[in-house]
């Protein structure tokens, strides 16, 4: 249905229009992960509190036990630094991903982030946009999917969350374990976005530009149908602890125009 267009050569981030939107996600904060939440914490202060909104589309942490674990170092450092963003008057937007989708209203109180739906419609300087982390289009997956519709359950979370903490996490770190080793036998392209999928839920939502990530295959695709151009954008994942050093961003300037960064900041053409 699509080819991506690959990344070419990078330009100076210099004399940048203003952002009026910053989208990130799967940064998979974890406390193993210092290089990386220092460079989360940069992005903050040094981009997101110059922006009107930031988005943060799902896998922000490498796992979620429940709101009651926000006292865990790691994750108080990025309960404050978001909340931070917020009281400077950026309105921050919370979508859940595949990692961290227990984060609930404490959370939402903690941090002042609105939390969306998912797939969730935004107008940006008159962009109309779908919103999705995109672990929902990934339909080739059966067993995942399986996995998915059961923990997304009212009834699941509930009788997960009273469960005591320290039960969950070890619970989670089995389910992570088992991840790892499924995702060894599956093929490569089982864990990326159904393309049929995609089309729907561009049908669906009536937009034509799609952000979200899950997949961590940075790209921009291009579609046509109709007559039409679709443009489906995905982040990339983070991690500043390996070499290279991988990330970046989305932003949405107040033209409209679509931009892609990478972890330091150079835009991607």
């Amino acid at each position: 249905m699509s080819a991506p267009h690959t990344t070419a050569s990078a330009s100076a981030n210099t004399a940048q229009p203003e952002a009026v939107a910053l989208f990130i996600s799967d940064l998979h904060l974890h406390e193993s992960l210092p290089r990386t939440a220092q460079a989360f914490f940069a992005f903050l202060r040094d981009r997101a509190m110059k922006a009107r909104q930031l988005y943060l589309l799902g896998d922000l942490f490498e796992y979620w036990a429940g709101d009651d674990d926000m006292s865990a170092p790691c994750n108080r450092q990025v309960v404050d630094a978001i909340r931070q963003v917020g009281d400077a008057g950026v309105a921050v937007f919370w979508i859940a991903g595949n990692r961290d989708f227990l984060i609930g209203e404490r959370f939402a109180q903690a941090t002042g982030a609105t939390l969306l739906p998912d797939p969730f419609v935004a107008t940006i300087a008159g962009r109309r946009l779908v919103l999705t982390h995109g672990d929902a289009q990934c339909t080739d997956d059966a067993s995942y999917m399986a996995f998915r519709a059961q923990v997304r359950k009212p009834a699941w979370q509930q009788a997960f969350l009273a469960r005591p903490l320290a039960q969950r996490k070890q619970i989670i770190e089995g389910m992570r374990s088992d991840s790892r080793q499924a995702q060894r036998s599956k093929p490569y392209g089982i864990m990326d976005v159904n393309a049929a999928s995609i089309a729907a839920l561009f049908d669906a939502t009536n937009t034509a530009i799609m952000i979200h990530g899950h997949t961590h295959r940075p790209a921009r695709h291009d579609y046509r149908k109709n007559g039409e151009t679709f443009v489906r954008y995905v982040l990339p994942d983070w991690d500043c602890d390996a070499e290279p050093r991988r990330g970046g961003w989305i932003a949405v300037d107040a033209g409209g125009a679509i931009r892609r960064f990478d972890i330091d900041g150079i835009e991607l053409r």
